[in-house]
């Protein structure tokens, strides 16, 4: 047996100190096929430091090597070293054995530098040079899955399956082309793929896949069956809650999608949207003390959610807590791309806390807003007449009456002001 595969026997078992030693002596003693094996095998197992030792040793004996050099450069990738890997990369020429791995392997790198189109570039030219090869095809169509061109990415999942490659890189490629097919708005079709895959290769990642595309469908009953089969075997899986709790609550069982919200907070404490799901649930259920619990909670992560703080104002107003309500705004009534709602809110508060001048400023804020919504106009039109500012209860009233031109009330107020000159 030779040392490295002594080597490999200790790392696998977890005996990594005596691994260390025998790596040692691998590297001393056993021939250069031997090592680059040992390099591949290392580099699977996460030990990239010592695979990337054995490739440089190895480059510095066969300078000429090029696929040392790409393999080289795919570790200084993992290791965030680009500058490294682009070295590398660019002494591959294009009449080397090894360009189409190097072109690859870029592709990779662009990535991660979030430069997508020069990614895409070295893809499409691995393309042309090598049409039918399947790891061309396979990264073309996870390239563009990523970027959610899910059309061209399942016409290359297609390619693939139709020459009967199903599984690549330990991935499904059914499961892959239905997700694909899903991201575009096609669950029919994508539920038609999942329904190919074995119960057995269903991995959790499909099991929520699948759970996710039967509720688009509303076929809230399958949905609660794939999602709780997903909860029974991985119940720190956290994207399954929100998903399960809505399918729940579609199918008219609200308890159920409370108590599933509650779970998932237990398993991410620090999810926000969790937290406005669940208050939405408890509000819904008439447990206001638990929605604001929530609420306040979702706000405390992060101070920007307006979601959460429009859900807490919109408890507040409704439980007549106007002080309340008005210290919750102030810090935001002043930001830019504020959630109109906000404005009418602070408005009510403002109004019935006989702040006139404060409220008249919200309501004239919130009003470029809500111009087709009749609720905000009927409470602005008593508003602005109260206060006497006649050209903003003319501006309200013809809006309002757009919306509900058979208001006889309004329709005469109208009718007063305009034959009072307005």
């Amino acid at each position: 047996m030779s040392y490295s595969e002594q080597v490999l026997k200790k790392f696998e078992s977890g005996d990594i100190k005596e691994g260390n030693r025998l790596y040692g002596w691998a590297l001393r003693k056993d021939d250069d096929d031997t090592l680059n094996s040992l390099a591949e095998e290392l580099y699977g197992l996460g030990f990239d430091g010592k695979a990337k030792r054995i490739y440089e040793n190895l480059l510095k004996k066969y300078p000429d090597e090029d696929t040392l050099r790409v393999n080289i450069a795919d570790i200084e990738i993992g290791q965030g070293n680009t500058n490294d890997a682009l070295q590398q990369l660019s002494q591959v020429k294009p009449d080397s054995d090894a360009y189409l791995q190097s072109l690859l392997v870029s592709a990779d790198l662009y990535q991660t530098e979030e430069l997508y189109e020069v990614s895409e570039q070295k893809l499409l030219e691995a393309e042309k040079i090598a049409p039918d090869e399947q790891v061309v095809l396979f990264a073309l169509a996870e390239f563009y899955n990523m970027m959610q061109n899910y059309k061209k990415a399942t016409a290359y999942y297609l390619t693939l399956i139709k020459r009967g490659i199903l599984n690549l890189s330990s991935v499904n490629l059914v499961a892959r082309l239905a997700t694909a097919y899903a991201g575009m708005g096609k669950f029919e079709t994508s539920m038609a793929y999942f329904e190919q895959i074995k119960d057995s290769d269903k991995t959790p990642d499909i099991l929520f896949q699948q759970g996710f595309v039967y509720l688009q469908l509303k076929n809230y009953s399958s949905a609660i069956d794939m999602l709780m089969q997903l909860r029974d075997t991985n119940q720190d899986y956290v994207s399954l809650y929100p998903v399960l709790a809505e399918a729940q609550e579609n199918n008219g069982d609200l308890d159920a999608a409370y108590k599933t919200i509650q779970e998932g907070l237990s398993y991410d404490e620090y999810n926000e949207d969790l937290f406005v799901q669940a208050a939405r649930l408890a509000t819904q259920l008439q447990k206001f003390d638990e929605a604001e619990h929530y609420l306040k909670k979702a706000i405390k992560i992060n101070p920007e959610q307006m979601h959460a703080v429009v859900e807490l104002s919109n408890l507040y107003i409704q439980q007549q807590r106007y002080w309340d309500n008005k210290d919750l705004l102030q810090p935001y009534i002043q930001e830019n791309d504020l959630d109109p709602q906000i404005y009418w809110n602070t408005a009510v508060s403002e109004e019935h806390l006989e702040n006139f001048k404060e409220a008249q400023t919200a309501y004239q804020n919130a009003f470029p807003f809500f111009t087709n919504n009749a609720d905000f106009l009927h409470a602005a039109v008593y508003f602005f007449r109260q206060v006497g500012s006649d050209d903003w209860t003319v501006k309200a009233l013809k809006a309002y009456l757009k919306l509900v031109p058979d208001d006889q009330e309004f329709n005469l107020m109208l009718e007063d002001y305009e034959e009072n000159g307005f």
